[in-house]
């Protein structure tokens, strides 16, 4: 098989991982929109999938370089390596979203370059010190949106202790440019994945020789998550909006606030997030906010499970897809 021939299909399997990833996370961008009835689903959608598009071309590809860079040693990565990530990445995708499980994208994808490298040359090929700051984003993040959520919440409401009821037209009103901002922060950071995993692929095949995120590779990268998000996972959708508590407009509006401002400083830093966990996170920092025992916590319960389980089961069916694969394809 030639090297054109393996990055045609790298490019291919990338660009369905991330059609995926605005498919399951367009659920995080407007469940709360749609929820509060601040916009129809349709419109919620498209304003997403637009943000999520422009997102990547305006705050970088710090994120991309992290993927790509600092997981693994360079030697370490092949085109198998990449492929098996991938395709097990998309596995756990669809398997969460069949079950309406709000999983990460994110951690499915470090999950699986984790398993591919660590079965094809040992742990001792893993980046040390990439693996830190990655664990340190992924980790923290939904943390930070539950802190980001709950601090928001209390200044909304401190902010509007003496409004009538037709606040609310305000809050639902605001939710059209904070949804937007949300959506660029999720376009600015998962569509980054799909770019690094792609300029890998080049590296790695000889088409050029250092880590540079070409022009193209955005465009594409960031027109299949917009395509994704249009799409939409409405099973996930479901999960978020609906099933921790009655979202209200200013439990939205304080939710978008609240998981932008962890994402984009997480993009600008070059930390992969989640950003199915942050604004989960977020949404239970929001309702908490106001009152701890409205928040249905057993919903949490899957989520966590989720959250606990990707890595490891990505990682092992990576490295199973790598022993399959590399019977398959030849050394690159």
């Amino acid at each position: 098989m030639t090297s054109l021939a393996l990055i045609a299909i790298l490019i291919a399997i990338a660009i369905t991982f991330d059609f995926l990833n605005g498919f399951n996370d367009s659920a995080n961008v407007v469940a709360t929109i749609i929820s509060s009835q601040a916009m129809s689903p349709r419109s919620a959608l498209t304003l997403a999938a637009i943000a999520n598009f422009v997102g990547p071309f305006i705050f970088g590809v710090a994120v991309a370089k992290t993927i790509g860079s600092e997981v693994a040693h360079p030697g370490a990565i092949t085109v198998t390596v990449v492929l098996a990530a991938l395709l097990s990445a998309i596995g756990w995708d669809l398997f969460t979203w069949y079950f309406g499980i709000p999983a990460s994208s994110s951690h499915a994808l470090i999950g699986g370059i984790i398993g591919a490298v660590v079965i094809s040359a040992g742990f001792q090929a893993l980046e040390g010190s990439g693996l830190i700051k990655v664990a340190l984003a992924l980790f923290t993040s939904p943390l930070l949106g539950f802190v980001a959520g709950w601090l928001t919440m209390t200044l909304m409401r401190f902010a509007a202790r003496n409004a009538t009821p037709r606040v609310n037209e305000f809050f639902k009103r605001a939710q059209l440019p904070t949804g937007f901002i949300l959506a660029l922060s999720h376009g600015t950071n998962d569509a980054q994945k799909t770019m690094g995993i792609i300029t890998l692929g080049l590296v790695v095949l000889g088409f050029q020789s250092s880590f540079d995120v070409p022009w193209w590779v955005i465009v594409i990268s960031a027109t299949a998550i917009g395509l994704g998000t249009i799409v939409g996972g409405w099973r996930i959708i479901a999960t978020i909006g609906r099933k921790f508590y009655r979202i209200r407009p200013i439990h939205s509006f304080s939710t978008q606030i609240a998981s932008a401002s962890v994402i984009i400083a997480a993009s600008l830093l070059g930390g992969p997030v989640s950003t199915t966990h942050v604004v989960s996170t977020s949404v239970l920092g929001v309702g908490a906010a106001e009152r701890v025992s409205q928040v249905r916590w057993g919903v949490l319960t899957e989520i966590v499970i989720a959250w606990l389980l990707t890595i490891p089961a990505t990682a092992a069916l990576s490295a199973l897809l790598y022993l399959v694969l590399s019977n398959l394809i030849p050394a690159h």
